[in-house]
């Protein structure tokens, strides 16, 4: 079931995305910051456990940035990635959001759901708002994706 997260829900958020940043494929995401941006958040949850996370977090008043994308290993390539990305894309319609981007190191996932290629200097409010505070800055390997909804 994909459902929008809970506060229970964030300690298994965390532990599934931290294992992904230590392989350097993903940022890492403190405890405070998953509960301060818990309204952000859609899980897959299975017999009662988090499978999967993904946010859209509002960057301005037309854009928002699909982020933490995270699906336990056992149940990559069923379905759950997919799920998660499509509630963050009907949550923007939903919203009127017209631009939805993402920083990734998997450019070619996304691509399959409409996301193209753009420049990081196209995305100043994302540069200024996270980017100048992360480790990786300025030498982000990340790629910029974009879709126009």
């Amino acid at each position: 079931m994909i459902r929008k997260a809970k506060i229970k829900d964030v300690k298994q958020m965390q532990e599934m995305i931290n294992a992904f940043a230590r392989q350097d494929i993903m940022l890492a995401r403190s405890l405070s910051e998953l509960y301060e941006n818990i309204r952000d958040y859609w899980v897959k949850e299975e017999k009662g456990k988090v499978a999967g996370c993904a946010a859209l977090h509002i960057s301005w008043d037309n854009l928002a940035e699909i982020k933490s994308v995270a699906v336990l290993k056992r149940r990559q390539g069923k379905g759950v990635g997919r799920e998660l990305i499509e509630a963050c894309l009907n949550e923007a319609v939903g919203l009127g959001i017209k631009k939805v981007f993402m920083l990734t190191y998997k450019p070619e996932y996304f691509k399959k759901f409409g996301f193209k290629r753009v420049s990081h200097a196209s995305l100043p409010h994302k540069i200024w708002a996270e980017c100048i505070n992360c480790p990786k800055f300025p030498n982000c390997q990340e790629v910029a994706l974009q879709k126009i909804l």
